[in-house]
């Protein structure tokens, strides 16, 4: 099950293990939060500072979820121009 946090609180965790030198290991236990989860905040923040975690959730999150909605948008046009194309071979074929 997914769970939502706050930023203040992605803030905090990753406070405690970049700023106070706490391991990964033992803020995930404390936490209960994933390592994975936590690395990925670590990440976040070390690459967009105070401006990371806007918005509902990650900014490379929401990137990535719009990217994957429009390949699924290309891949439905690619194959509704094949279906047109192929039509308009028949359509030639039989006004001959």
């Amino acid at each position: 099950m997914k769970r939502n946090y706050f930023k203040e609180f992605k803030f905090q965790a990753v406070s405690l293990i970049i700023k106070e030198k706490h391991l990964v290991h033992f803020v995930s236990k404390q936490l209960e939060v994933h390592e994975n989860t936590l690395y990925l905040w670590i990440s976040e923040y070390e690459k967009h500072g105070n401006r990371a975690f806007l918005g509902n959730g990650s900014r490379e999150f929401a990137a990535q979820k719009e990217v994957k909605r429009f390949e699924k948008e290309n891949k439905k046009l690619k194959e509704a121009l094949e279906v047109l194309k192929k039509f308009q071979v028949f359509l030639k074929r039989n006004h001959r």
